[in-house]
């Protein structure tokens, strides 16, 4: 196969590298991944009624494995891969397989023109063969069925049952006259795609939809390109199709790693898709408000099976996450002037602000708490070590935005005496966090349990720079401390304890860890606290650590810059900020700012 004429396809080769980065489309929920037998094709789904346990989906078995491709002797082919955003090019000694997505269920194996053969095994229960291809079928309370057809003439057909629910194919294929292919469809619908298109056209219809995603991007600095475009791989591939409770097509977090739409990664995300599909950066938060309870509450999350809005562990709760979404809602407003959305969603946004004053003012002193950590969106942070409930500086940093953002909002829509209410209760909540949450001594706000405060240091007593409303002197003490090498300006800012506290592990998650979500909303607190330079300089460090590696990661070792073991690849908030901070940076340069 030629080089793909798109250069933005050009730029990404090989990085899908089919081992952490699984080669996937828009909507889909197919994976394709390579390992010591060939390759395998995952599934994007969590499937909890057959699984048990939330995250069973990590592990389990592939739908296909054992996937190799053959000569038409059916002997095994040693195959050379490129990866494209567009395809995955295997070359063996009778010719190149060229793999591509014909739609979200279906891939397409273009064949070389030459006598080959392509063997699998599926975790399927049933099996019937004939003249094209055949069907294949998981039955029970969880089904998905699997078609495989071809247009070349098939010589050999060996197909059983393997054992265990398995059943093993084995296609022998005569497609010397060129021009012949073998579509996989996986679906849970009970009808397939068994029509076989021009594999050409096929591939040209794919590079066409991923250029035509590249060059809506608005375009940013040399040095940027690379890891931008990845970016911009990532928040496509990782969009998953509607489907049961996912109302509309979402970004999941990671498709290997987290399957579902949570609802701050949704806020993130909705961040960098406002640049070239407003009605999908839109989605994002409509999905959420598909599901807001009667009393307020936004799940804490959205997955096929439902939506996760209370757990008993580590403690008994409702479960929910950072309010943040009046505040994602105003920057679609800025980049799209709809405001239609804003006066579809407002009353949602009110009822969801109620929610959060009624239910978890516990003390009625004015100020919200956390009374899950998972509410929090930090899961592991020591911020809960000792219990719930906890009232926490970024919580009611996060409801001054929230308010701020509904006036603005209010302002938009005409409704002036709202505008004037919500705008005094966000001067209100910056007020109340000053003279009960500010330590003096310390230099910081601190988050408090049972009216005693929590002694350990993280970056998010620094979060009420965020509101824009903090006295200079507080401001020019914060920002001490965020610059302080020994705390929390190591090599690669901003770690989410500070480095010299007893509670720091740069490895586990909100423990230590350089996170791109943490260091994004103190950009913006440093740009709202008129701290421009400082800004600049944590703007400028976190694209360079996010440029260092050839992935995007969950999070980063702030001493190293390296993946810690457990983060998640192909991350899809780290993708979304970077590319924001990305376009902000060039825009800055280009116009001299």
């Amino acid at each position: 196969m030629d080089e793909p004429r798109s250069p933005f396809l050009a730029l990404l080769r090989n990085r899908i590298d089919l081992e952490r980065i699984p080669f996937t489309e828009r909507g889909s929920r197919l994976m394709l991944l390579r390992n010591s037998e060939g390759f395998a094709i995952r599934l994007a789904e969590r499937w909890l009624k057959r699984d048990l346990e939330p995250g069973a989906y990590r592990v389990r078995p592939a739908m296909v494995d054992g996937l190799g491709l053959t000569d038409g002797d059916g002997n095994s082919l040693a195959v050379e891969a490129t990866t494209y955003p567009h395809c995955v090019v295997g070359r063996t000694s009778v010719g190149e397989f060229v793999i591509t997505f014909f739609d979200s269920e279906t891939l397409l194996v273009s064949l070389p023109a030459a006598r080959c053969g392509v063997r699998f095994r599926a975790h399927l229960d049933q099996l019937q063969t004939d003249r094209r291809g055949g069907v294949l079928r998981l039955t029970g309370e969880i089904r998905r069925n699997l078609a495989y057809t071809t247009n070349a003439a098939i010589v050999g057909h060996e197909a059983g049952n393997g054992g265990a629910n398995r059943q093993q194919v084995q296609l022998l294929l005569d497609a010397t006259g060129g021009g012949r292919a073998l579509l996989i469809n996986i679906t849970p619908r009970l009808g397939f795609n068994r029509w076989v298109p021009s594999a050409a056209d096929a591939l040209k219809s794919a590079e066409d939809r991923w250029h035509a995603w590249f060059a809506a991007a608005p375009s940013v600095a040399d040095a940027l390109r690379a890891q931008y475009y990845y970016a911009w791989w990532t928040m496509r591939a990782g969009l998953i199709s509607s489907r049961y409770f996912i109302t509309r097509e979402v970004m999941t977090p990671s498709k290997l790693h987290y399957v579902g739409s949570w609802q701050w990664d949704n806020f993130f995300h909705a961040l960098a898709y406002r640049y070239v599909e407003p009605r999908l950066a839109q989605d994002q938060l409509r999905i959420l408000l598909d599901h807001q309870r009667d009393d307020g509450m936004i799940p804490d999350a959205v997955h096929d099976e439902g939506t996760v809005t209370h757990l008993t562990y580590p403690v008994e709760a409702d479960v929910t996450k950072p309010p943040l979404i009046a505040w994602a809602a105003w920057k679609l407003y800025e980049q799209d002037h709809d405001r239609e959305f804003l006066d579809e969603i407002y009353q949602p946004l009110v009822r969801s602000n109620t929610w959060w004053f009624e239910k978890n003012d516990l003390d009625r002193n004015g100020l919200c708490e956390y009374q899950h950590p998972f509410s929090s969106g930090l899961d592991d942070s020591p911020l809960w070590d000792g219990g719930m409930p906890v009232e926490a500086p970024d919580l009611n940093t996060y409801l001054c935005l929230q308010q701020e953002a509904l006036a603005r909002i209010a302002g938009v829509l005409g409704e002036s005496q709202d505008a004037a209410l919500w705008a005094k209760r966000a001067d209100g909540t910056a007020r109340r966090m000053i003279r009960k949450m500010w330590n003096p001594a310390m230099g910081l706000f601190q988050a408090r349990r049972n009216g005693k405060p929590i002694e350990v240091r993280t970056p998010f007593g620094l979060f009420p720079l965020l509101t824009g409303r903090m006295p200079a002197e507080i401001v020019r003490r914060l920002a001490a401390h965020l610059t302080d090498e020994q705390e929390f300006w190591p090599r690669f800012p901003v770690p989410t304890v500070a480095a010299n506290d007893p509670a720091f592990d740069a490895e586990t998650m909100w423990r230590g860890p350089t996170w791109i979500n943490v260091n994004y909303l103190l950009i913006e607190g440093l740009q709202r606290s008129g701290l421009a330079e400082i800004a600049r300089e944590l703007r400028q460090r976190t694209l360079e650590l996010v440029c260092r590696s050839p992935d995007l990661y969950e999070y980063y070792h702030p001493l190293t810059g390296e993946r810690p073991a457990k983060a998640a690849s192909t991350f899809g908030w780290t993708a979304s900020l970077f590319i924001d901070l990305a376009i902000q940076a060039s825009r800055e340069s280009l116009h001299g700012d």
